[in-house]
Order: structure tokens, then sequence, then C-alpha cells
């Protein structure tokens, strides 16, 4: 990522300020977005005083209008753009969402965060990128595939679905466009509100038994912006901990075959509940 310009949405908090700071890391000009100034300024402040060559736009992403003009912005700023990360969105605690919404007011308030502005960011983006034969990264999450996250998880299949839309649109282009998958990730925000409620995990957040770092997100998305995955375009990877993979009706036989093997009295067959 040496002296390669990457944009990233989202990037004054949470995942996003640990994918900002993991690509400033490896040498990249870094420019973050979004609505909070406070948390962007703060970001930025942190990003500079690393040495790092960076700036902040406030944006509705949205907006179509405000997502062209600030794609215009950031080219200008920096001679061009390499890598769009498209990590902007709400979730549920965050939408703004009242139990008195109609469907069609729930639906444009997480649609519009979460599916409209990464079309409209990588869209604009797109020539961009194209005269650097550069790649795109959208963060999706597994609530495309848990049924109880309602409009959340329709918006994210969208992007998944973006992704491989944009990949083969690009592919013509020299352009990449890949997808990342997160499970349940610590943030900032869980620090005010928990995702347990703060009485802890009813079940496990991960095979691994924990919540996963926005550095370990990061990481993910910096092997496919890169030249690394110069191979890998339409392709969205899950990176949860092993959470999408547990069957919990049969997490006890799990515990009992894997302390049989830990003591060396493991035999290798079933185990009965």
């Amino acid at each position: 990522m040496k002296d390669k310009v990457a944009l990233i949405t989202g990037g004054n908090s949470g995942i996003g300020r640990g994918i900002a700071k993991r690509f400033a890391a490896e040498g990249a000009r870094v420019a973050i977005v979004g609505r909070n100034r406070e948390r962007g300024k703060h970001v930025l402040g942190e990003l500079e005083a690393a040495g790092v060559e960076a700036g902040f736009w406030s944006c509705e992403l949205s907006s179509e209008d405000a997502s062209a003009t600030m794609v215009a912005e950031v080219a200008d700023r920096f001679g061009g753009i390499d890598v769009v990360v498209n990590n902007a969105g709400v979730g549920g605690r965050r939408a703004g969402v009242e139990d008195d919404d109609p469907p069609g007011v729930r639906w444009q308030k997480l649609r519009g965060p979460n599916l409209d502005a990464p079309w409209f960011v990588s869209s604009h983006a797109l020539p961009h990128l194209a005269r650097r034969r550069g790649s795109i990264v959208c963060i999706s999450s597994t609530a495309t595939w848990h049924g109880n996250w309602g409009t959340y998880g329709i918006a994210k299949a969208g992007v998944e679905a973006l992704v491989r839309s944009f990949a083969a649109e690009g592919a013509r282009l020299g352009v990449r466009c890949n997808g990342v998958s997160p499970g349940w990730i610590t943030t900032e925000r869980d620090a005010e509100e928990p995702p347990s409620g703060g009485s802890g995990w009813f079940l496990p957040p991960s095979a691994l038994g924990r919540m996963g770092t926005p550095a370990e997100i990061a990481a993910a998305v910096l092997f496919l912006a890169s030249d690394e995955a110069s191979f890998v375009t339409g392709q969205t990877l899950i990176v949860d901990g092993g959470l999408m993979i547990l069957d919990y009706p049969s997490m006890k036989m799990l515990e009992k075959a894997g302390a049989g093997m830990m003591s060396g009295s493991g035999t290798g067959e079933p185990v009965d509940a």
C-alpha cells in the first residue's frame, strides 16, 4: 500500500478506524469519511500524529450528490484513488428506527446508509480506480445469514450482490471488487452498549469463544485490497471466528470430545451428548 490512496467510508470509528490505521501502517495515504465530525477529527489527528498523509470528509453517503462531490474532492486532493473501502453503515442500535415506524420508513433508514451508500461511492469512484487498476472492498455482515436481523440483513445481502456486480463490471477496467463479512466485532460502541446486554453471552459469539477485533477485519480487508489478491474478485470472505459453522445443539458433544482428546483419552468415536 506504499503511497497508494485509500478512501475508507465510516473510517472515523469502529471497524473503519481499524482499517484506516492498518492501511496507514502499510504506507497508504488515507481519506476517511464519516458523518460525525468530532470522531472524524479525532481519528484524523491520530493518523497525522503518526506522520500519515490523511484527510477527513463529513458526508451523507446515502445522497448521490454528496457522495459524488466527496469522491471528486478526494481524487483531487490526493491525485487519484487506488482503493475504496465501503465500510460505513448502521445497525439496529444506530439506525434511529422507532417501534411505530411504518415498513417504508424502517427500510429507508436501513437501506440508505447500508446499501445506497456503497452503490453511490463505488459508482463515482470507478473511473478513478480504473486509471490505477484499483480495487473495492465492501463490508457486509453475517447478518445476511441470520433471519432475526430484518431489514439490516436484507440491505447487507444487497451489498454482497453489489460486490459481484461491480466485480463483473470492473473486470474489463482492471478493477477488482470483493467483500468482507464480519461476525461479532468489538468496537467503541460496545463499551457504551454491550451487544450481550451487559450480562454476558447466553451462547458464545464465535467458535473461538470471543468477539473479533477491528484489527482482525482490517487484515482481511488489506489482503483483498492489495496485489496479494490480484486474482481474487467477486468474493465475500466471512471473518467471524467460525460463528457460521456452529451447530449449537451439538456443542455439549464437542466439548466432551474435546476434553477427551485434550486428556489423551479420546477415541475418535462420537460421544453421546
